[in-house]
């Protein structure tokens, strides 16, 4: 029988299981990420950074979707850990950029093993793997 209101049934919404895998998925991370002193969005801060060093703020937070209300505080805490700093751009004070200390690019060395022990939790062969990032990404573009 077809209800009008099964399209507000939660188990026919896409958005649930992305929500709750992503929580899942980012809880996961914690046992990891805790031994290198970062939060999951502090980590995945630094692997934009480890990629791309001497960026603009403006720009990391449309590499990591986040608005700079969010990311402002994990800035600040990396900058506190040594981690990063930030400097206003000479030509435009509006731009605030993020660099790499040594001792940031240095953890990059400590979170190397972090993707294969996320991986060895995930119960997914690669193939499906594969085909969710490109689902994922995607629906992001």
């Amino acid at each position: 029988m077809n209800d009008k209101y099964d399209s507000l049934l939660l188990k026919n919404q896409l958005c649930f299981p992305l929500y709750a895998v992503s929580k899942e998925i980012i809880s996961m991370y914690k046992p990891y990420l805790d031994p290198l002193g970062l939060t999951y969005t502090q980590y995945i801060t630094m692997m934009v950074l480890w990629e791309h060093d001497d960026i603009m703020v403006k720009t990391l937070g449309e590499r990591l979707f986040l608005d700079s209300g969010t990311l402002t505080p994990v800035l600040k805490k990396l900058e506190a850990h040594n981690y990063i700093t930030r400097k206003r751009g000479t030509e435009n004070e509006r731009n605030v950029y993020i660099k790499l200390t040594p001792v940031g690019l240095a953890l990059k060395d400590k979170a190397l093993e972090v993707p294969k022990q996320i991986a060895q939790c995930l119960d997914i062969s690669p193939e499906d793997a594969k085909t969710l990032y490109k689902i994922l990404y995607k629906i992001l573009d």
